[in-house]
Parts: structure tokens; C-alpha cells; sequence
């Protein structure tokens, strides 16, 4: 009876996504044997999340949720503890500089920092004295020291404009107006610090304010564990539950070659978090898609999504197989293959959401409610009523252009750097004409070219040139001449300059019209096609325009309806997200609060001990004293997204009791709405970070400082 009631409900759910958007009345399946009425589907409270903005936070909602109102003073050390990386968060845990984030925010520092002979993404990093802490080329961490208000500013620029292209000149033009003032205002009174400043929009362009970073770049490394143990699991546990996950790495910061004194840092608790805690997550929150309209919505599931995952599984594909036939060659390009499959999982995650017709309907019926709201005001329905439309039609415009344009201008991860290098040096040659510089000819005749993968990327990105221009680019069929991508990228590649690094320093010993005369058919077809790139580059820049004029002045109307009721949309900027340590169900069972080290070593041997479960050596032996009972992991109902990794989880006392390091696979179609029922933020445990420093790395050093929150000797 069961399995029939089951399909049934299978086949009610096929039903209802299928006339979903056509006719009232629609079901959709509600656990197992009910449906849903989508007339009857509402928005959500927090549909648009809580990634709060600490220009504006909500008081009263902490205060009448949590039991818990946050100072100014609270506010400002949560703010100036916290920390920007590239792409990622870090916060300061000792008054001496020490700051803690991921590993996988840390991979470009360790490669940076190798020596000869070493691997530290796999072997890991401990520094046991100051001595060794080893400086990072290239990394630098930025803290919020200033946020103003520019929003009358900008806004008057934008409306002064008569037409939607000189709104948005105007709009930028004064952008970088405000920020050069600040820059040169902070500059006069510390001549000594950088600052670096950036206008962020709020609510797509109803609020603009200036932020201010302090950025330090004598970042230095102190720890990191192997790679195998920060990413247990690898590819098949990411963004799932429960995890066994040891993402941390330590780094210092240092000003004039000693360890910075700071008052802004964040103590490390001892215990950690524990079910029904309030937590939050300090942290900076990447991008999300929340306030987009339906129309925009519906582009990126029909259209966007579909098509990168596509290139992505392509991606995946080659260089599993080129990893696979060279295993030597795991850790050269480990970085992008992480990147292409977190991707690939993560827009999957989105897609499947956006294609998740009651979640979808709850974004309509948000919409319709805004509607509603706006029509209560004469005045400001009149102003914005058709924007929604002119929304709609600008992303028509735009789904008829982009797909031609990123087929020719040869962009992105996923064309070869035979297409790539080529029209870099078409750029050499036209705008720097003369003789080529040293590093560029360097650029050109690398003898590290992989051949055999560049082919593969090649006609890959042949392919997916094909899907869009066979039939209607004349240069395109000519350097195809019938031939499939395969084919066709075996020949290019041995026709191309680039083929050997003595056919590319012969090429560049000529003059420069002699080199774009000369018959490699890759040059040829950029050479061809470039006017018309620009041509389709015009289109898409007096659309998007147009687009973005419609969308800041839609951000105006629902800010003006709605104010601070609900948080803007993530634009890695710093945000406060609050919740609970909250279990869940899943797969037919529930979700533990809080994981612990013994779950590590069940993973271990339940998999065969096999990769990417595997353990390293000093795991596999640990001491006797070692407390496997200890927390690694927990999940909470804070709301993060990419660019949260490395934040801070901290109580109302201001500790650390955790790092965020993922988020389940339930939390992905948070790009576009927030649903705590299932979404949950999964961190390391801080009880964990000090057992695992201790026991496992033996690293004392770092045990203490960040037990006392200072350096001890």
C-alpha cells in the first residue's frame, strides 16, 4: 500500500510541475501523500534571508527572537574582528595578529609559500616559533573601518540622467568620484595605512553606502593541515551532512615586521556551540539572487544555469580523464579541479531549486505582494508599474545576444589557451605595436604548454562554439572546414604559432603586420571576427544598461515600500546572519546537531580506507590521550552562501565557537530564497580546532595563544 501511495504522489508531483504556471488549482506533493493548492502558496517571512547589513541591524527582531539586543559596542567589535580575504572571510583570535580561516581559502598562500622539494598543500604547515611563520606573496585581509551613507548622492547622479545608458554613466562617474574623495581624505590623515574604498549598492540600488578597508599585506602563514584532512571526503561529501571536515588554517598579521597589536579579536571558546544555542556568522557573503524578479529568475533556470553546467560537466570530464593518465600531474591542477566540481555541484543545486515549482511559486507570490504594496501608493505606482515588464523584455533581448558573444569572444575557464593566448597576442600587436616585451614573449613561448590537455580544452570550447554559430558565422565554418571539434583541434593545434615553443619564438622574431599576415587559422578567425564582437558587444552593453537602470530604479520602489524590513542581497559585503544550532530531517532520518571525531575514523574504515576517505599518517596513529568524543563539525540555521568560508560562528559573549566551512546540499537554492527548514550552515567545531591543534599537530603554540587570546612563550 505504501510504494502505491508513493507513486501516486510521484505522480502527482509530475502533474503539478508540468501545469505549473498555466492553470489554478495545481498540486504539488507535500511530504508524501498530500498536495498543494499554488494559489494558496505565500511568501515566506525571511524568503530574502538574513544576511543583515551592519549599517543597518535588526535590534528589536535579535532582542524579541534571541532575548539578546547587541550594543553599539558589541556591534563594533563583531565588525572590526572580522575579516575580508579574496573570495573568502577570516576574523583576528588573538590580540597578536592571529587569524583564522579555511584551507580552502588558503591554497594560493601554501602554494606561495612552498620551498624546494615541498608540497605543503598535501604535507601541511606548522610554524613552532614566530621565526617560521612563513610571509604569503599575494594575500592580503581587509577590515571595515569606515561605512557612510552616500545614497542621496548617487541616487541624484542617477536621476539627473535623461536617458537609461547616461543614468548609469552618471551613476558611475559619481561612484568613483566618492571613492577617490574618501581615498585622498584618508590618505592626507594616514599617509602610512591603505585604505581601500568601494561603494556598495544595497537593495539593487535603493541604498549606496561607502565602506572603507583597512588592508594589511604582511600576511603570514602559521598552520595549515593536509589538504586530505581539510577536504575528508572530497568531492562526494561536499556540500552534504553530516561531515568529518578539519577546514582551518591559522595565518598572522604583521605591521612594520612585527605581529600586530590589535583591541578587535575574537576569544576562542573552549566548549563550543551545542544544540538550541543562538549563533552567529560574522562573514562576507558572496552573491545572491533574492530580489531578482521572476523574469530574471526564470532566465538563469532556463537559460544561464543549464548552459554552465553543460560546460562544467564537459570540464569535469577532461580533466578527471588527463588527471587519471597522469597522476603526477594531481596537484598542478588541484585548484581547478576543485573549482570546476564545487561549481558544478553548486549550480546544480541552484537549478534544481529554481526548477522546484513551490519554491518558485513563493517567489511570484512575493512579487505580487510587492505589486500590491506599491499600488497602495498613487504616486509610486504611477513611477514604477511597468518595470516589471521592461525587466522582462530587457532579459529577452539579452538571452538573444549572449549566447553568440560568449561563443566568440573566447572567455572563460572553458576555452583552450590556444584561442585564449592568441587573442592576447593580437592585443600585443595592435595596441602595443613595436617590439614585444620580454615577459610577454616569456607569456607566448612557455614551454610548460600541456599539449595534449589544451587539445582536449580546445575542442571543447569548439564544441560549444558550434552549438551556437554553425550556420551563421562564415569565419567559424571556414576554421572548422567540416570537420567535427575533435578533428578540427587535432589540426588547429599543430597549425597554431603556439605549437612548439620554437615555432612561437621564430613567429615573434618578425615584425608585428608580418605575424598577422601569417596563415595560423585560429589568428585568423579572431582577426575576422572581431568586428563583429564589438558589434555584438555594443548590443549587449546598451541592453544591460538598460537592464540595470530598470533594476536600481525597481531597488528605489521596494526600499521605498519596504525599507530595512528585510536584508539585502549578498555583494561580499560584511553581514551579520543570525540562527540556531538546529538538527533537520533528511534521507528518511535526522541530522545530528553536532558530529564527532569517532564518525572520522567510521568514515574511514566504512569506505576501505580509500581515497578520498583516507587518513595521513599521524591521524591514523594518534595518542592515547586524544578525545575522539570531541565535536569536529556542526550545522546551524545561519544564512551563508560562497564567500561565508572562513567566517567566524560566534555566541552573544563574542567567541568563536565555530568556522564556517560549507553548507548542506539543501542550503544551495539559497541564491534565490531562504528556507531554514532544511538550509543549514555546517562549520567546524571550535572545541574540535583545540583538540585536533593539540593532540594531532601537537601545535601548543597556537593552543595557547588562542586559549589566553595572546602570544605565550
Amino acid at each position: 500500500m505504501k510504494f502505491f501511495q508513493i507513486a501516486i504522489s510521484a505522480i502527482l508531483l509530475v502533474i503539478g510541475s508540468f501545469f505549473y504556471g498555466c492553470s489554478s488549482g495545481q498540486v504539488f506533493k507535500d511530504k508524501l501523500y498530500g498536495y498543494i493548492n499554488f494559489d494558496t502558496v505565500q511568501a515566506g517571512q525571511y524568503d530574502t534571508g538574513k544576511m543583515w547589513t551592519f549599517d543597518f541591524p535588526p535590534i528589536e527582531y535579535f532582542e524579541k527572537t534571541y532575548g539578546f539586543s547587541p550594543s553599539k559596542e558589541w556591534l563594533e567589535k563583531a565588525r572590526l574582528s572580522a575579516l575580508r580575504l579574496p573570495n573568502c572571510t577570516a576574523s583576528f583570535v588573538s590580540e597578536d595578529g592571529l587569524i583564522m580561516t579555511n584551507h580552502h581559502c588558503a591554497r594560493a598562500a601554501l602554494d606561495s609559500v612552498n620551498r624546494a622539494g615541498e608540497n605543503l598543500i598535501e604535507a601541511g604547515f606548522y610554524a613552532s616559533t614566530l621565526e617560521e611563520e612563513r610571509k604569503s606573496n599575494g594575500i592580503y585581509v581587509d577590515q571595515l573601518i569606515v561605512m557612510e551613507d552616500v545614497t542621496v548622492e548617487v541616487q541624484q547622479a542617477f536621476e539627473s540622467g535623461s536617458i537609461e545608458n547616461e543614468k548609469i554613466s552618471k551613476r558611475l562617474k559619481k561612484i568613483q568620484e566618492i571613492q577617490d574623495r574618501y581615498a585622498e581624505k584618508y590618505k592626507a590623515a594616514a599617509p602610512q595605512d591603505s585604505t581601500v574604498f568601494r561603494v556598495i549598492s544595497f537593495y539593487n540600488g535603493g541604498k549606496f553606502s561607502l565602506y572603507g578597508h583597512k588592508r594589511y599585506t604582511d600576511i603570514r602563514l602559521v598552520y595549515a593541515p593536509e589538504e586530505s584532512m581539510a577536504y575528508f571526503g572530497g568531492n562526494a561529501d561536499n556540500f552534504t551532512y553530516p561531515r568529518y571536515d578539519f577546514d582551518c588554517a591559522f595565518f598572522r598579521v604583521y605591521e612594520n615586521n612585527k605581529p600586530l597589536k590589535t583591541d578587535h579579536f575574537f576569544r576562542l571558546s573552549q566548549n563550543g556551540a551545542g544544540e538550541g544555542d543562538a549563533v552567529f556568522v560574522i562573514g562576507n557573503p558572496g552573491t545572491t539572487h533574492r530580489l531578482k524578479t521572476v523574469a530574471q529568475l526564470e532566465s538563469l533556470r532556463d537559460f544561464d544555469y543549464p548552459k554552465r553546467i553543460e560546460i562544467l560537466q564537459r570540464m569535469s570530464e577532461i580533466f578527471s580523464a588527463h588527471i587519471t593518465k597522469h597522476p603526477e600531474k594531481r596537484i598542478e591542477h588541484l585548484n581547478t579541479v576543485f573549482s570546476i566540481e564545487n561549481s558544478l555541484k553548486a549550480i546544480n543545486g541552484y537549478l534544481e531549486g529554481l526548477r522546484n515549482p513551490l519554491l518558485m511559486a513563493r517567489k511570484i507570490d512575493f512579487e505580487k505582494k510587492f505589486k500590491e504594496e506599491l499600488s497602495k501608493k498613487p504616486d509610486l505606482k504611477k513611477q514604477y508599474k511597468n518595470l516589471w515588464n521592461d525587466i522582462a523584455g530587457y532579459q529577452s533581448e539579452l538571452q538573444a545576444v549572449v549566447p553568440e558573444l560568449n561563443a566568440l569572444k573566447m572567455q572563460g575557464r572553458h576555452f583552450s589557451r590556444y584561442f585564449s593566448l592568441t587573442s592576447d597576442l593580437i592585443d600585443t600587436l595592435k595596441f602595443s605595436p613595436g617590439t614585444i616585451s620580454e615577459s610577454a614573449r616569456d607569456k607566448f613561448c612557455s614551454a610548460e604548454f600541456d599539449h595534449e590537455l589544451e587539445k582536449q580544452l580546445l575542442a571543447l570550447g569548439l564544441k560549444t562554439m558550434k552549438d551556437e554559430l554553425q550556420g551563421k558565422n562564415e569565419a567559424f565554418e571556414k576554421l572548422m572546414s567540416g570537420r567535427i571539434p575533435e578533428l578540427a583541434a587535432e589540426q588547429l593545434s599543430r597549425e597554431s604559432f603556439l605549437a612548439s615553443k620554437e615555432k612561437a619564438e621564430s613567429l615573434l622574431a618578425e615584425p608585428p603586420d608580418s605575424i598577422l599576415a601569417k596563415p595560423d587559422p585560429i589568428m585568423s578567425f579572431i582577426l575576422k571576427t572581431r568586428g563583429h564582437v564589438k558589434e555584438l558587444q555594443r548590443k549587449y552593453s546598451d541592453i544591460y544598461e538598460k537592464l540595470q537602470a530598470s533594476v536600481q530604479a525597481l531597488g528605489k520602489a521596494m526600499f521605498e515600500v519596504y525599507g530595512t524590513q528585510f536584508p539585502p542581497d549578498a555583494t561580499f559585503s560584511l553581514r551579520i546572519s543570525d540562527g540556531k544550532v538546529k538538527t533537520y530531517e533528511y534521507n528518511g532520518t535526522v541530522a545530528p546537531p553536532v558530529t564527532t571525531i569517532y564518525g572520522l575514523y567510521d568514515r574511514y574504515y566504512s569506505f576501505g580506507r580509500q581515497y578520498p576517505w583516507n587518513l595521513t599518517e599521524r591521524w591514523m596513529y594518534p595518542p592515547s590521550s586524544f578525545k575522539m568524543s570531541t565535536p569536529i563539525n556542526f550545522i546551524s540555521t545561519n544564512d551563508i552562501i560562497g564567500g561565508n568560508s572562513g567566517s567566524p560562528v560566534i555566541n552573544k559573549n563574542l567567541e568563536v565557537v565555530g568556522l564556517v566551512f560549507d553548507g548542506n546540499i539543501e542550503s544551495l537554492p539559497g541564491s534565490f530564497i531562504f528556507d531554514e527548514t532544511k538550509n543549514r550552515a555546517v562549520s567546524v567545531h571550535s572545541a574540535g580546532i583545540l583538540e585536533v591543534l593539540e593532540q594531532i599537530y601537537q601545535a601548543k603554540r597556537i593552543v595557547n595563544e588562542l586559549r589566553s587570546g595572546k602570544i605565550t612563550q
